[in-house]
C-alpha cells in the first residue's frame, strides 16, 4: 500500500535564490500591516472594552446562532456568546452603551431577557455583571505581556539551543507572523477578544516547533557537509524537512477548515486566526527564518582564529552530499 505524498523525495527547490524577493514581500506586507491597524485599529471584543455579562439559562442546549439573532434584532450591540459547563447555560456579553446608567444597563437586560424568554420558552435570566474598563485594559496589559514573553523566551531558547543567528531569526520570523495576524483582524474587522490571544499563543507555539525542526537540520547538515556552502546546507535543509512541513500544515488546514464551516459564529475568529498563522507560519519558516540566516552571517565553515559552530566538532570533514 502506498502512503499518499503531497510532496515527493529528495526535491530540491532553490529557496535560498528567492530569499531577496521574499525578504521584499515580507517587508511589504508588514508595512501593510502596521498601516491598516494604525488606520482603521482593532474591533476590540467585550473582555478588552468593558461591557455587561448576562448568564442565561435555557431548558434545553440552545442553538447560539438563533440566540444570537435574537439579540440582534433588540439594537443592543453585536453580542458574544460562551458556553461554560453546563450545555443548557450561555454567557451573553454586550458592549456598554456609552454613557449608560445604571437604569439603563438595567433596563437591556429586562429587554434581553423578555425577548429570550419569548423565543425560548422556559428560559430563565440567572444573573448579569458589569466589565469596566479598568479591567479591561488589564487584560489588554497581560495579553500584550504574555505574546511578549512567548516570544522572548522563544528567541531565547532558540540562543541557547543553536547559535544567536537562529534565535534571532526566528524572533524576526514570530514576529512577521504576529503583524500579519493582527492587520488580518484590522483589515477585516473581526472581533478581536481573549479567543484570538489564546489562537495567537497557539500560531507561535505551531510557528516555533516548524521552524526548530529547519533549524536542527540546517544544524546538523553543517556537522555533517563541512565543505559545503551555506547556502547550499540551507536549501538542502529545507527541501529534507520540506515534506514533513507541508503534510504537518495541511492536515492542520483540514481541521481548521471544517471547524470554520462547521464551527458557527463563536469559533469563527479564532479559527480564521489559526489558519492564517498557519498558512504565514509556514511562509517565514521556509523564506523568512531560514533564509535570514545567511543574512545574519552564519557560516557553515569556521575561518583560521575562530571557534567552529557550536555542536561542529573540530576533527569532522566537510564533504558535499553525494548525488542521489
Amino acid at each position: 500500500m502506498r502512503l499518499l505524498k503531497i510532496v515527493p523525495d529528495n526535491t530540491n527547490i532553490d529557496f535560498v535564490r528567492l530569499r531577496g524577493w521574499a525578504f521584499g514581500l515580507t517587508l511589504l506586507l508588514s508595512v501593510i500591516a502596521i498601516g491598516i491597524t494604525g488606520l482603521k485599529g482593532l474591533n476590540f471584543g467585550v473582555d478588552f472594552v468593558g461591557g455587561l455579562m448576562i448568564e442565561e439559562k435555557f431548558p434545553s442546549q440552545p442553538d447560539q446562532d438563533k440566540v444570537r439573532t435574537v439579540i440582534d434584532r433588540l439594537g443592543v450591540g453585536d453580542a458574544s456568546l460562551q458556553q461554560f459547563g453546563d450545555p443548557k447555560t450561555l454567557t451573553i456579553r454586550l458592549p456598554v452603551q456609552e454613557g449608560a446608567d445604571e437604569g439603563a444597563t438595567n433596563a437591556v437586560v429586562k429587554k434581553v431577557e423578555t425577548a429570550l424568554a419569548q423565543a425560548f420558552p422556559g428560559a430563565t435570566f440567572s444573573r448579569y455583571s458589569t466589565v469596566s474598563g479598568k479591567v479591561s485594559g488589564e487584560l489588554i496589559q497581560h495579553g500584550v505581556l504574555a505574546v511578549v514573553l512567548a516570544v522572548l523566551g522563544i528567541g531565547l531558547f532558540a540562543i541557547l539551543r543553536f547559535e544567536w543567528q537562529f534565535g534571532v531569526s526566528t524572533i524576526v520570523a514570530i514576529v512577521h507572523d504576529l503583524l500579519m495576524t493582527v492587520g488580518f483582524f484590522a483589515l477585516t474587522q473581526f472581533e478581536f477578544d481573549l479567543n484570538i490571544i489564546a489562537a495567537v499563543l497557539t500560531i507561535i507555539g505551531y510557528s516555533i516547533n516548524d521552524k526548530i525542526v529547519i533549524d536542527d537540520r540546517i544544524r546538523e547538515n553543517m556537522r555533517r557537509y563541512r565543505k559545503m556552502d551555506m547556502r547550499e546546507i540551507i536549501n538542502l535543509s529545507v527541501n529534507e524537512t520540506l515534506p514533513r512541513t507541508v503534510m504537518t500544515s495541511v492536515t492542520i488546514l483540514l481541521a481548521l477548515i471544517a471547524m470554520l464551516l462547521l464551527g458557527g459564529h463563536v469559533l469563527r475568529g479564532f479559527t480564521a486566526a489559526m489558519i492564517l498563522g498557519i498558512v504565514v507560519g509556514t511562509y517565514s519558516s521556509i523564506y523568512v527564518s531560514s533564509s535570514l540566516l545567511i543574512t545574519l552571517g552564519l557560516r557553515a565553515e569556521p575561518t583560521g582564529g575562530e571557534k567552529p559552530a557550536r555542536g561542529v566538532t573540530d576533527n569532522a570533514e566537510r564533504v558535499a552530499p553525494r548525488e542521489r
